[in-house]
């Protein structure tokens, strides 16, 4: 038979557990990581941990929320992330996360009763086959109203004593100030990322944020604009030109993340792009980013011509040379990019593309870098605006 808990035990060793979320994570970076040695210590303190989660709202482009589970015998915590239409499923509908969500301020099911008695969710059935016998979610406040939800169960025989509730629910409080902390850490670099690129947003997370403060990055520049975009946004209707937008800007900027570029920005329907030198196959991997957005490109056009929508058409122009990357704009308005001739020279590339019929048009400088990775179609020497002499263009057609 189990003897039953000290009380004054268990307070003490979740005072231990406060004090530590208080005072040693300061130095700790990720959530999840906290959360993980949280439980373990809960256990160490006497609380009959088998199971936590951590659900957290995010503001991100393409998740709702991240979802942090620890179980018993994990040094780390899982995290999941979560779908926006996930409240529209089975597997939010009826849950915790629904009634806490909708206002309830605890969640407490006894999962060794009959469950026919209890409530009906796949979850409870899921933590009974478990051998769970006590399940308790809680909401984790953050300020201005956000709420968040923390969860904790146990298999423990006759489930968490009143003295177990009382050391999790007096830690609750430290545990949002902790999270929130993280979380809108979290929320900062995500943001950056989303707006300025990965790595503008860690130089400006590492406080360049200075107006007129920058450095000079030697970098092949890569500008690609969408063909006849005036006449669509004027004979679309406006979702569908949005949609169209968001498809196109998905078939050529995710290869270009994946070979190592960087997103400075999107203007109306282009986009500007940087590969650093500092990386050895940078030229390489830019073209190897060209020739698969051209590839996913073919197959939305294949996409939207099954609903008699023209295909769509793009010019890329390409160029390498020294740009300066930093912060440049108004004392109040910072727009963190790259400017130079190198940058003007891509552009005007890519503005040739229309008059050469050419998709793809590459400056000597950067053909030169490939060269002999690559065919290249030399297309000759041609005046460029803006530049006193002539350029020497090749076409790539990947």
């Amino acid at each position: 038979m189990n003897a039953p808990p000290n009380n004054d035990s268990v307070r003490a060793g979740s005072d231990a557990v406060i004090d530590w979320l208080t005072n040693g994570t300061r130095d700790q970076r990720f959530i999840d990581n906290i959360f993980a040695e949280m439980c373990i210590r809960l256990q160490q303190a006497g609380v009959p941990l088998k199971r936590s989660t951590l659900h957290v709202l995010i503001q991100h482009p393409q998740w709702l929320g991240a979802r942090i589970l620890w179980s018993d015998g994990m040094r780390e915590a899982e995290i999941a992330r979560v779908d926006f239409d996930v409240r529209e499923r089975s597997e939010y509908i009826g849950s915790s996360a629904n009634e806490i969500h909708e206002g309830a301020v605890e969640v407490r099911e006894r999962l060794e009763q009959d469950p026919s008695l209890g409530r009906k969710h796949a979850l409870y059935d899921e933590m009974r086959a478990k051998g769970l016998t006590d399940y308790v979610a809680w909401p984790l406040y953050h300020t201005l109203g956000k709420r968040h939800i923390v969860t904790f169960a146990t298999d423990n025989p006759g489930g968490f004593d009143d003295a177990h509730i009382a050391g999790l629910k007096k830690l609750l409080p430290v545990l949002a100030l902790v999270s929130e902390i993280r979380v809108k850490n979290r929320l900062a670099r995500t943001l950056l990322e989303t707006y300025v690129g990965s790595h503008a947003g860690e130089l400006i997370l590492a406080g360049a944020t200075r107006r007129g403060t920058g450095t000079t990055v030697r970098a092949a520049i890569m500008i690609c604009d969408l063909r006849e975009f005036t006449r669509i946004s004027d004979n679309w209707p406006r979702d569908d030109v949005i949609d169209l937008l968001n498809d196109y800007f998905d078939a050529m900027s995710e290869p270009i993340a994946r070979h190592g570029g960087e997103i400075l920005k999107f203007i109306g329907d282009g986009l500007l792009a940087i590969f650093p030198l500092d990386e050895p196959n940078a030229c390489a991997n830019l073209l190897h980013a060209v020739t698969e957005a051209r590839q996913a490109m073919a197959a939305l056009n294949q996409r939207n011509s099954a609903s008699s929508r023209a295909p769509l058409n793009y010019g890329i122009g390409v160029h390498v040379g020294d740009v300066m990357y930093g912060n440049i704009g108004s004392s109040t308005r910072l727009d963190f990019t790259v400017i130079g001739p190198a940058v003007n020279m891509a552009s005007r590339l890519e503005a040739l593309t229309k008059q050469l019929g050419k998709t793809v048009l590459l400056s000597r400088a950067f053909a030169e870098q490939v060269a002999p990775q690559f065919e290249l179609e030399r297309v000759g020497e041609h005046a460029v605006r803006g530049f006193s002499e002539p350029i020497e263009l090749f076409a790539f057609h990947g």
